[in-house]
Formats: C-alpha cells, structure tokens, sequence
C-alpha cells in the first residue's frame, strides 16, 4: 500500500500546494473499488473519498458526469471545500450533502465511470481496479443482498443484470483501462498478504487516437 500510495501521488499533475491530488479509481461494479479506496486513505493523511454512487444516485445511469465536475472535482481544483447536493438529493429529500473539507492532501472518487473520458481533465491519476467478470459479480450479488438496498434475492439479481446492461456497454466504449496511470487488482487469485495490493504502473498514460 505505501508503494501504491506514492504512485498515485507521484502521477499527479504537479498540484498546487493549495489543492489536493484527485484520483479516480475506477473498475467494474464488485471489483473492489470501495476496498482499495479506503485503504488508500488509511495509507494517505489527510484524505478523503468521494463515492460516485452519491452523486448518480436517481440519476439517469452514467448520465451525472457534469454532476460531479461541477459540484465535486472542479471546487476541489480550485482549492475549495466542497459542500454539494445533487439536484436528485433535493428531489428526493436525501438529508446531507457530499463534503470534502478544504485542505486535503488527496481525495480519492471512487466508483464505475470515476476516470470517465469526460473528466480526464479535472484527474491527476486514475487507477483500475481489475476484477475477474465472474467473481466480480458474485461479490456484487453477496453484498448487495446484505444490504438489502435492491430488495429480496430476485430482485437484487435482476437489478444487478439490468445494471450489468448498461455498464457492460459503457465501460467497453469509455476504455478506462486504457488511460489509467495505475492497474490494481481487485479478485486476484494469488495469496496477497495483509496491507499489499498487487499493482502495475506505467509513467504516462497512452494517447488516444
């Protein structure tokens, strides 16, 4: 985890002291984002993470990017606390707000479409989490069942394939994995002892034709 903190940090774009690094980490959904999020900022003082779900919760489907660079990654570029209800928040009357207080070394938005292609330009580092497509989803499931978020076990399992509907096509068409800085894997199959991740980096992202 130290070796992968000072990666993220050593790819951001030289930020001014009076901002933080944003880092995108992206993957497919049960891949393990969440997990490697927060353990990245158990590794990092003073950061934060912004969950991509807050912001697209009952918002059309990978249709909130405009969301999160408004409200979320361009305060924070200026160097600002960032306070922000998603117009869905108000609708719904979701109590709370994101925040992020100002002053933060990194922040970390963590979620499927975090590196999207629309906001390469407000990411110092976008790290991919690789999941096995078949293990992934049987962590998806499990954890949403314990949640009880989408319902009973039929209905989680249908909304997990309406779900998979939408981001199957997106991701195959946003390629993160291209751009990211950084690729973690998220269900290896080797023995990973505690507090290590297996990581591959490269110094610059690929240009895109």
């Amino acid at each position: 985890m130290a070796d992968l903190a000072t990666l993220v940090l050593g790819h951001a774009d030289a930020p001014q002291a009076e901002r933080p690094c944003i880092v995108a980490v992206d993957g497919r959904s049960g891949g393990g984002k969440s997990t490697l999020a927060q353990r990245l900022v158990g590794a990092i003082p003073d950061s934060a993470v912004v969950h991509v779900d807050d912001v697209a919760w009952h918002a059309p489907m990978f249709g909130w990017h405009d969301a999160l660079a408004s409200g979320v990654l361009e305060p924070l570029r200026r160097g600002e606390a960032v306070s922000y209800r998603p117009p869905a928040w108000d609708l719904h009357d979701r109590p709370g707000a994101i925040a992020v207080p100002a002053g933060q070394r990194l922040v970390i938005v963590e979620g499927v479409g975090a590196g999207r292609r629309e906001l390469a330009g407000l990411i110092d580092c976008l790290v991919w989490v690789q999941s096995d497509y078949a293990e992934a989803e049987r962590l998806g499931i499990a954890r949403d069942l314990a949640s009880g978020v989408n319902g009973g076990p039929q209905a989680t399992v249908e909304f997990w394939h309406t779900w998979m509907a939408a981001e199957n096509p997106f991701l195959q068409s946003d390629r993160p994995w291209d751009r990211a800085n950084v690729i973690a894997a998220g269900t290896s199959t080797l023995p990973v002892p505690p507090r290590q991740v297996l990581i591959a980096s490269r110094p610059h992202p690929p240009q895109s034709n």
